[in-house]
């Protein structure tokens, strides 16, 4: 448990971490993405590669979903400089924040289960879940997020981004639409169907673990930046004036919420790893019961279904589409079609995870470099930043999927898919955050990437044989 522990939340530390230069949804895969590869790699490390990939995919769907709640304000409840000093308006914020990040790893931990489990689920049904949920979203939204008119300082009642109530003499106050009772009513539907209706008891109780590592992890990492700004005399003593020019306070908290919420989920998995089957019971062929060989949609059906969501992906990320924008937006609905195939699906479990998952950081890194910065040539950025990462991961997607079925070809397909993630994504950070090498001029961005190293060499440790 011990090495679980310490790998997962590595895992989540980097990955969250990392998370905040790329953007909400997308960006947070990264740690959904190396939590579950480090926890499928270490619980069942012999596992058919197709089960594993499948369970690494749902995980790294659905830690997306919370992208869509807005949270910076929140934040700013709780160290903004007219606030520092009312402790009410840092319990608030503290509160919006657990609620967030509940919302947000509740969903990662439900929909790992769901991989994990014994319940075999079906594309149709999930599409028809994820719709549903879209509208149970928007009745959320209504019920617990309105009225919102900020032109009439007409705000919700429970409402914890920037308001009136905290700061009634602001003129330029800008609150943010939130969205996190949407999301509330979302995954409350979601964890009655998936443990009541169908009986997936570990969907429901990493659901649980997700909650209390989010609602844990949000706040606990956002005293340690309330902390710095409450008390700035602290930081003028000792040894601090040294190193707090060079700690980067907000990269601080994202870095602790995604350590504790990788622990908390690995503990939960570790808990419950009884429940953890990676034999799980075929598909039915049709509605008469009768039970067949695990199902996988038409190859030319999957296939359109990926090109499909990649491009709407691609061009929601690089494009000003306001339609596609809209639908990236809203993060339940943009789930409907990558969770159908990874349900039923032969080539999209791996897929969806690896390449595709990276396809938007790799993108953002290079148009960064590239067309931002100039810092590099356009044909080497693109070569280094783009088509290399993505080549590699898809040599490791094909061979997840098309390795010889034994346990050691298995095992050793999803430990090269871990340490290629860990280091591919370290290194694009890297990159993007100038190459901050410890024995160059130290900036905010050096610690940082020093505590990623450490963690990428953690995550990269050999198992135990």
């Amino acid at each position: 448990m011990t090495r679980l522990l310490l790998s997962g939340a590595a895992a989540g530390a980097m990955g969250w971490g990392i998370r905040g230069q790329y953007g909400h949804e997308t960006g947070a895969m990264i740690a959904g993405l190396l939590v579950s590869l480090v926890i499928v790699s270490l619980v069942r490390p012999w596992a058919p590669a197709a089960w594993a990939m499948r369970a690494v995919a749902f995980g790294t769907i659905g830690i997306g979903f919370g992208g869509a709640m807005t949270y910076g304000q929140t934040i700013g409840l709780t160290q903004e400089a007219a606030l520092v000093g009312n402790w009410l308006a840092l319990r608030w914020g503290l509160l919006g924040l657990a609620v967030k990040g509940g919302l947000w790893i509740g969903f990662f931990g439900t929909c790992l289960g769901m991989g994990l489990g014994g319940v075999r689920y079906r594309a149709r049904e999930l599409a028809l879940l994820m719709l549903a949920l879209v509208g149970m979203a928007a009745a959320g939204v209504w019920l617990l997020n309105g009225p919102f008119d900020p032109a009439q300082r007409l705000l919700p009642r429970l409402y914890f981004s920037a308001s009136w109530y905290w700061r009634p003499e602001a003129i330029d106050l800008q609150p943010r639409h939130e969205v996190w009772g949407g999301l509330l009513l979302a995954l409350a539907v979601l964890a009655a169907y998936v443990g009541y209706w169908r009986g997936d008891r570990l969907a429901l109780r990493l659901l649980g673990w997700g909650v209390l590592g989010g609602a844990l992890g949000f706040p606990v990492g956002q005293c340690l930046q309330a902390y710095h700004a409450w008390n700035p005399d602290v930081f003028t003593r000792g040894w601090w004036p040294g190193i707090d020019p060079h700690v980067n306070w907000w990269n601080t908290m994202e870095t602790t919420f995604g350590f504790v919420l990788g622990a908390a989920v690995s503990i939960g998995v570790w808990r419950n790893r009884d429940l953890v089957v990676h034999d799980a019971a075929p598909a039915r062929s049709d509605d008469t019961g009768t039970a067949t060989s695990e199902r996988t949609l038409p190859s030319s059906l999957e296939w359109a279904g990926l090109a499909l969501h990649v491009s709407a992906l691609a061009m929601a990320e690089f494009t000003d589409v306001p339609l596609l924008g809209r639908y990236a937006d809203v993060s339940l609905l943009m789930g409907v079609l990558p969770l159908a195939l990874v349900t039923e699906g032969r080539w999209a479990p791996a897929v969806i995870a690896l390449p595709v998952t990276l396809l938007p950081i790799a993108g953002k890194t290079m148009r960064r470099l590239v067309y931002e910065q100039h810092a590099i040539a356009p044909s080497i950025g693109w070569l280094a930043y783009l088509v290399i990462p993505l080549a590699l991961m898809c040599v490791a997607a094909w061979w997840a999927v098309r390795a010889p079925r034994d346990e050691e070809a298995d095992g050793r397909a999803v430990r090269v898919s871990l340490l290629l993630a860990t280091w591919i994504y370290f290194g694009l950070n890297f990159a993007f955050f100038d190459y901050p090498w410890p024995w160059a001029a130290w900036t905010t961005r050096t610690l940082h990437a020093l505590v990623f190293l450490a963690c990428a060499v953690v995550i990269s440790l050999p198992p135990r044989r």
